[in-house]
């Protein structure tokens, strides 16, 4: 089991910046690809974006490509997601997830319980 609890949410307004971080406690975080994704009021949840268990590959969501980057730190089992010029449909639940297979899919085996980010124009 792995057990993840995002920090970090909140308001900020639009062209603002937000780093969410994720802690991760139970198996071997360096074993685990990370995920973050996002769940907007009324919408299905979407990928933001993820990282390979070595940081040496990173995937983008189309909408946060050169917005957000996310990064990890294994031996503090954290990986954190640095937003900047953040708009108003950036507003949503923010989730980690840890997974054994590097993707972009939904599928991923452990969750977060969330963060809310809220973005004001």
């Amino acid at each position: 089991q792995v057990q993840l609890v995002e920090s970090g949410g909140g308001l900020v307004q639009a062209g603002g910046s937000l780093r969410l971080s994720c802690a991760a406690s139970g198996r071997t975080f360096s074993n685990y690809a990370m995920g973050w994704f996002r769940q907007a009021p009324g919408k299905e949840r979407e990928f933001v974006g993820a990282i390979s268990w070595n940081s040496y590959s990173t995937y983008y969501a189309e909408s946060v490509k050169g917005r957000f980057t996310i990064s990890r730190d294994n031996a503090k089992k954290t990986v954190d997601l640095q937003m900047t010029s953040l708009k108003p449909e950036d507003t949503a639940v923010y989730y980690c997830a840890a997974n054994r297979v590097f993707t972009r899919g939904l599928g991923y085996d452990y969750w977060g319980q969330g963060t809310q980010v809220t973005v004001s124009s």
